[in-house]
């Protein structure tokens, strides 16, 4: 309650589902830093799923330039809400005002790192291949399509950004589950995602348990592929197994030390690749 006896206005942090901002179906939320926040259900994964479906087309078909543009857009709502990133990092526990200020910079400078190449990648990955006989041959990387992603649960948005833009580059739709151990800033980054021009469904943001919906989105057949970072063993061979079912992409990472996450090694065109598919064309010549 403020002096004046006014009750402050709690936020409800909300799952971010086909461009708009929505509670979970089952109605659930979970108590974190006394705030709620949103616990997505298997019907939100699906309903996620339907429009990352929906929005795939339309993404992908997108220039080059503009998919560029939209995630440039995107860096630019960052560095706009760039104090109350720093603040909820801070408000999640971890980290000092100093280096959520820190991990906050690097992770737009990482969203406008991976925006650059959205209209470079297909000159350095595509290839004239030689053949024997009167034909062209080229190959050239296109979007998997639909991709889940669970990301790390630390650090929360620089890990969160890490996981996501690299997807998008290429076309792919995103759905995505938020670190477990604080996912408010997840939520915040989301509200930059619904101010970016990105297409609604582009990339949904969900908020829970991996153990509940990892397994939902690694064994739905409308998703094309699956990133994951820091699981254990088991949960990698069990996921792994599911994913085989559609022969789904799974990409599977360990979680480095947080200081390593602001390392040039994330700056990386394979994290663009890793979820693109190859395309082959034959053409006569010489005929």
């Amino acid at each position: 309650m403020e002096g004046n006896g006014r009750v402050a206005i709690r936020k409800m942090y909300k799952l971010f589902i086909n461009g708009a901002f929505a509670r979970s179906e089952s109605g659930r939320s979970d108590q974190i830093g006394g705030e709620n926040v949103a616990h997505a259900s298997r019907k939100d994964v699906r309903d996620a799923v339907v429009a990352a479906r929906a929005a795939h087309e339309k993404w992908a078909a997108h220039p080059p330039a503009l998919r560029g543009l939209v995630l440039y857009r995107l860096a630019e709502m960052m560095e706009a809400r760039r104090a109350e990133l720093a603040a909820q990092l801070v408000v999640g526990g971890t980290v000092d005002v100093a280096e959520a200020e820190r991990e906050v910079t690097a992770a737009i400078d990482r969203t406008v790192w991976y925006a650059g190449w959205c209209d470079k990648y297909l000159a350095l990955a595509s290839t004239r291949n030689p053949v024997a006989g009167p034909h062209f041959n080229f190959s050239t990387p296109e979007p998997t399509g639909i991709v889940a992603v669970l990301a790390p649960d630390e650090p929360a948005l620089l890990g969160l950004v890490t996981a996501v833009v690299p997807v998008l580059v290429s076309g792919n739709a995103v759905v995505v589950v938020a670190g477990e151990r604080d996912p408010r800033s997840a939520v915040v980054f989301a509200e930059c995602l619904a101010t970016s021009d990105l297409p609604a469904g582009a990339c949904n943001v969900l908020t829970g348990t991996r153990a509940e919906l990892a397994p939902v989105l690694a064994g739905h057949m409308n998703v094309n592929a699956l990133g994951a970072f820091g699981l254990d063993g088991a949960a990698e061979k069990r996921l792994g197994e599911l994913a085989a079912e559609n022969v789904k992409r799974a990409h599977f990472e360990d979680a480095p030390p947080r200081e390593e996450w602001f390392a040039g090694g994330f700056d990386d065109l394979e994290r663009v690749l890793a979820f693109t598919e190859l395309k082959t064309i034959w053409h006569p010549a010489g005929i």
